[in-house]
This record gives structure tokens, sequence and C-alpha cells, in this order.
């Protein structure tokens, strides 16, 4: 691999400039639009391998199907059974669920593949964040929920992302949090979304970093992380030549916090 100053001297020698808003992003414009060069991502970017990229004249459907397939198989779920929600109404998990694993790898390995598939899947970024937190001892009632995810996949395999080319270009977030919802630590979790135009661009669900004393302070925590979001954006979309003309609605239902 090249020195990273090699690299730059490269980048500009071909007409790139670094993005004012994002040290990793790599801007050239020219009379056909604007190339983009991430110079360094996560581990979170999805490959040719596991996606699958359906482009029309009216949108791109984005989707992980063959990659949900391989995480069934080897969970070995191969009945019919499916489920209509990824989690059980209004349940909550602990430390001292049930009976620790004897073997937890198994565990560890689906967790890690439903992270990757949230790529694509937004409807079970709660879940898994939740499921995550058992990682170091989880227990059997963890790996029934996971199952229980996987099932509600199964019966929703093509799910995916779809951006349409007609939609408009105007950013709109939505702001929520739960109050303690953890009942260990009792820290909430935030969770928002970014819409540019009718197309899903961004979204989270986090457990916050500290126990808040009331709802409204854990909304405001929520709503500050969902702005700093939508700040982000805004400078990309600057960059990427579509700036927004009118200030960015952020929908929120905690009157107080508002």
């Amino acid at each position: 691999m090249k020195p990273l100053w090699v690299i730059l001297v490269l980048l500009a020698n071909l007409g790139f400039t670094c993005s004012p808003h994002v040290n990793a992003l790599f801007i050239r414009k020219n009379e056909h639009g604007v190339v983009l060069l991430l110079l360094y991502v996560d581990d979170m970017i999805i490959t040719r391998d596991d996606a699958d990229v359906i482009s029309t004249d009216d949108g791109i459907y984005l989707s992980q199907a063959k990659y949900a397939s391989d995480l069934l198989a080897r969970a070995g779920i191969t009945d019919r059974r499916t489920e209509s929600t990824p989690l059980e109404p209004n349940v909550r998990f602990t430390p001292m669920d049930d009976t620790v694993l004897d073997n937890p790898t198994l565990y560890r390995q689906l967790v890690g593949g439903l992270v990757y598939l949230t790529v694509t899947r937004p409807d079970i970024t709660y879940p898994v964040h939740v499921l995550s937190q058992f990682l170091s001892a989880p227990r059997t009632t963890h790996y029934a929920a996971v199952l229980r995810i996987l099932r509600y996949i199964k019966g929703t395999l093509f799910h995916g992302l779809y951006f349409s080319a007609h939609s408009s270009l105007s950013l709109q977030a939505y702001s929520d949090a739960d109050w303690a919802g953890d009942p260990t630590d009792r820290r909430s979790t935030t969770g928002y979304c970014l819409f540019l135009g009718n197309a899903l661009i961004s979204w989270r669900a986090k457990k916050q970093t500290f126990t808040t004393r009331s709802s409204t302070e854990a909304e405001y925590r929520a709503l500050a992380d969902t702005t700093a979001e939508v700040i982000s954006i805004r400078w990309l979309l600057e960059d990427l030549g579509a700036p927004q003309s009118s200030p960015t609605d952020v929908f929120y239902d905690n009157r107080s916090a508002i």
C-alpha cells in the first residue's frame, strides 16, 4: 500500500479536492457531474457480493437478500415458520436472563451478521442493537430473540432500500427516545432517521452514554444527536452540489424537549 501522502498527491493531480466537512471525502466536479472518492470507510460498507442492486429508470433498489439467506442457513433455519415482528412487544432483556449458553460462538456470529445486515435493513436496527449488548455472556433468552429476528427476516427476505429517481432533495428528520428503557442500567435509547425526499438515507438506534433523570432530558439528548446528524448530512449535500435552500424540519413528539 502506498504511503498516505503519495495517495494525496495522486488525488490532487487527478483534480480531487478534500471536502471541507469530511476529511476522508474527496470530490472532483466536471461537466458530467460530481465524482466522489471515499479514502477510508469503516466496517459497515457492503460489497458487491453481499448486495443485490436493481437499477431502473425510476430508481435504485438495494437489498441483501442473498446475504440474509446465507445467515439463515448458518443458523440452521430451514422450516417455513416466520415472525411478523423482529421483537415481541415490550420485551426487556437483562444479563441475568435464564441460563448462559454453553458455546456463545454461534450467537456472536449471528449477531455480527445481523449488524452487517442493518446496512439495508433499518427495521431490525433496534433489536440488533439491544442483543449486541450481550455478546460477552449471552443467555438462552437472548439466543431465542436472535432466532426470532432471523425468522422475521425469513418472511421479509427481499425488504431493502429504495431510492426513487423522482424524489425531491428536501431533507427531513424524525427523532425519538425511550426513557430508562434498559432495566439493568436504566439508560435510555436514542433513535432517529433522516429522509431525503422519500428516501431513507440515515438511521440510528443507540443507548445513551448517561443515565438521564427525566424523559425530557432523554428526549433532548436524542434531539441533539439528531440535529448533529442533520448538520453532517447538510454539509455532505453541499459537497455534492445539492445544498439545502431552507431549514431542515426535525419532527419530534416531546413538548418539553422542544
